[in-house]
């Protein structure tokens, strides 16, 4: 992968986001209607998500595509 850090911070932040709405991989999952393995292999930067699984996530996350991708200058609580 060419830009492994890109795609850890987006893991981090995806799973802030889901962690914020207290749901479970398997639940954002069913919500996005993606394998919960893909939402597993996005958090911990196995996979390099698509646009079609972002739009998916954003609207089961019940936020804008914007805010899904605008995590680069945020820092984690953690």
């Amino acid at each position: 992968m060419k830009n492994l850090a890109t795609i850890k911070a987006f893991g981090t932040h995806l799973r802030k986001l889901r962690e914020e709405r207290d749901l479970s991989q398997q639940n954002l999952a069913d919500i996005a209607d993606v394998a919960k393995i893909t939402i597993q292999r996005i958090e911990n930067a196995k996979f390099t998500v698509t646009l079609d699984v972002m739009v998916s996530l954003s609207k089961a996350l019940k936020i804008p595509l914007k805010d899904l991708v605008d995590f680069q200058n945020k820092k984690s609580s953690k």
